[in-house]
């Protein structure tokens, strides 16, 4: 059947069909990319830069870069290595500052609109401006020196790019901040047991005669206390003064605090901060297995593409095609050829070898057929004889057994 035969609906419902299906099978981050994205004009550069980022090489460059920028300010802080090896550290630190802006540049060229919307990059972008700002400030004013190195202090920031390129650290770093709020909660409800037992501790312990003024005497001593308490940190030595001066509640009113602040609510901190990473982790892992199944649909969606193609060049063939049928253009070339037409031979199997080779092996063919078949007729002959013989003997055996 021709291609042509389909009907034009027809064709338009198959190739569809495969537009569906290539939709269909799409992520929901791309198919909102399908709906609501843009085109861009610079397709091709946008898809050079964009495999560069993305390279392992580039990503082992900025690392070796980040890197070396936190060795550097290690040296910086020696004063004499300061001195000596000014220059170099000011090439240096030149060098992987164009890094770092080159990283910049071709990032926010990728995905201007969404660079903004991620705190990694607009962090990034915060350091990047901060290391500029020495190189805007005259360094040759005294008055300016306390600002310049205050700035300079600020550029150890630049080492925590490196959490970028560790999905690990993102990992841990997105954990912490997703359990801030429930953290705050907790020391909030901390801070409320500590000040609620400051209150009745320098009321119990705090008379500047009887008491013990320099622990519980104000209410700032008394929180600097309950926060030893609360670290259990010297718990001991404290409880020994409130012994000394022979306080009968002080030993319950300690061990109760302990027992709220640090088994309870210390605990219940760290206990929040664990959860708070094996969430993280376990959603780091399912995103691990959307982009594995995002690959999958990827490769899917090109095979769905490419047959699509296919189905279009097959449409076009047809179209520009001047038989009807198969067997029309067949006919027609049949037409085309003659006896005296002149033909090259060039493949190994035209060749006079190959074709001596040919028929030697068919002799050899022959001559094993015949010999295979004079052995058959010989084991033919061979069978009738034995044949012939088990029939005499039973015959032989059934006479005498009639003649008994």
């Amino acid at each position: 059947m021709a291609v042509d035969s389909l009907e034009f609906p027809e064709k338009s419902r198959l190739i569809n069909k495969l537009s569906f299906e290539a939709f269909k099978s799409g992520s929901e981050i791309e198919v909102k990319r399908y709906l609501f994205g843009y085109q861009r004009r610079d397709a091709e550069l946008h898809k050079f830069v964009e495999n560069i980022f993305y390279h392992p090489l580039f990503k082992s460059i900025m690392i070796s870069s980040i890197t070396l920028n936190a060795i550097f300010l290690a040296l910086e802080t020696d004063y004499k290595v300061r001195y000596e090896s000014h220059f170099f550290l000011e090439v240096a630190d030149l060098i992987i500052l164009a890094i770092y802006t080159t990283e910049f540049l071709m990032n926010l060229y990728l995905d201007p609109v969404n660079y903004w919307k991620d705190g990694y990059k607009r962090y990034d972008a915060t350091v990047l401006f901060i290391a500029y700002l020495p190189y805007t400030i005259d360094r040759s004013n005294p008055k300016m020196h306390h600002v310049v190195t205050m700035l300079k202090g600020f550029q150890a920031l630049r080492v925590l790019k490196l959490i970028y390129y560790s999905p690990g650290m993102t990992n841990l770093m997105a954990a912490v901040g997703q359990t801030v709020k429930n953290v705050i909660y907790v020391l909030v409800l901390l801070f409320l047991l500590i000040f609620i037992f400051a209150i009745l501790g320098h009321g119990l312990y705090g008379d500047r005669q009887h008491g013990d003024p320099q622990n519980w005497g104000t209410l700032a001593a008394a929180f600097f206390t309950l926060f030893s308490l609360v670290t259990v940190d010297g718990w001991t030595d404290l409880q020994e003064e409130l012994d000394a001066k022979t306080f009968v509640t002080s030993r319950t009113f300690t061990i109760i605090f302990i027992l709220l602040g640090f088994f309870v609510f210390f605990n219940m901190f760290i206990g929040v901060v664990i959860m708070g990473i094996q969430n993280s982790t376990e959603r780091y892992e399912q995103k691990l297995k959307e982009e594995r199944q995002t690959t999958l649909i990827t490769k899917k969606q090109a095979i769905l593409k490419r047959q699509q193609e296919e189905i279009y060049e097959l449409f076009n063939l047809q179209k520009s095609s001047e038989y009807k049928t198969f067997a029309e253009m067949a006919e027609s070339f049949k037409k085309t050829l003659l006896h005296s037409d002149p033909m090259l031979l060039e493949d190994f199997c035209a060749s006079l070898p190959f074709i001596d080779l040919y028929l030697t092996s068919l002799d050899r063919q022959d001559a094993t057929i015949y010999k295979l078949q004079d052995l058959y007729y010989e084991m033919v002959a061979i069978l009738t004889t034995l044949l012939n013989q088990e029939k005499s003997l039973q015959s032989l055996q059934c006479f005498k057994g009639k003649s008994k």
